[in-house]
């Protein structure tokens, strides 16, 4: 039956939520429409001000858990006459990944993205690998069918952190002797709030993000397990961009592979041939 389908948080819990983290980048006051009439009336992002933790409570990997960045819209859909379905949600693509694991004088492991890092392509998607060219299906989009005959009013959120593990020895090596040094990470992401008709495949941008996670993370592998670990510079975060102007959306950030299926695990070793540890799912 035609209606307002929405996975969506109510805006009390929103508001309250985001409030409570503090460091909001926020573009609310003057409401801005867009074509068909969409308004948005207020967006807000932001990267939770603490720092990354740090879990050595394996003897095989150190894991790592990064603050998450966070981001949330008002968006009011008008009446739609026609049947027809709009999506309203967010997109995420990642534009540059520096993602190294530092063994002393032995070499390092990469994650790569090999077309990004070759220039091939502008950024890749960064979807939930189900629903392209979405982050995800729940509360990251809204489904509006049509026809509907009063204002559709919701909000939509989504957010992201990084939670890897990186063995203490080195990844190619049959020993399990501790020889990790050094973590690196500095990843770079575009977000679009963007509204689709389903029927047309009209796309309309409505908001535009940029925001960056970098890590470093000193390691001494000649002492105990639980004192090894040690989180260096940038402690806080930069806070995300809110865009005043939109940036388009690259067709590689729009369709197959995501960013999780087209990395590769390389091992660069300080002397002899680079070699592949995990390949790429998808190829």
């Amino acid at each position: 039956m035609p209606g307002f389908l929405c996975d969506c948080w109510p805006s009390l819990e929103i508001r309250a939520l985001l409030c409570a983290m503090g460091c909001i980048q926020s573009i609310g006051g003057k409401a801005r429409v867009f074509r068909e009439g969409i308004t948005v009336i207020d967006v807000k992002a932001s990267i939770d001000p603490v720092p990354t933790s740090i879990d050595e409570s394996s003897s095989v990997v150190l894991r790592y858990r990064t603050p998450h960045f966070r981001a949330s819209a008002q968006v009011i859909m008008p009446p739609i006459p026609k049947k027809e379905t709009w999506i309203v949600g967010w997109i995420q693509a990642c534009s540059h990944m520096e993602f190294y694991n530092q063994y002393g004088e032995q070499g390092m492991s990469s994650w790569e993205l090999p077309d990004l890092q070759e220039g091939k392509i502008q950024a890749i998607s960064d979807s939930d690998g189900v629903n392209y060219p979405w982050y995800g299906n729940t509360t990251e989009t809204c489904t509006i069918v049509g026809p509907t005959k009063r204002d559709s009013k919701f909000i939509i959120s989504m957010n992201d952190n990084f939670y890897p593990s990186v063995t203490w020895a080195v990844p190619v090596s049959e020993s399990n002797v501790a020889k990790l040094t050094n973590i690196h990470r500095d990843q770079s992401f575009t977000t679009w709030l963007v509204a689709t008709n389903t029927s047309t495949n009209d796309m309309i941008i409505l908001q535009t993000l940029h925001w960056r996670m970098q890590l470093s993370i000193e390691v001494n592998p000649n002492r105990p397990l639980g004192q090894r670990a040690r989180l260096r510079e940038p402690i806080a975060q930069d806070q995300p961009k809110i865009l005043s102007k939109n940036e388009p959306i690259p067709p590689s950030a729009l369709v197959k592979p995501n960013a999780n299926d087209a990395q590769v695990l390389m091992w660069r070793p300080k002397y002899g041939q680079p070699l592949v540890v995990i390949p790429p799912k998808h190829r």
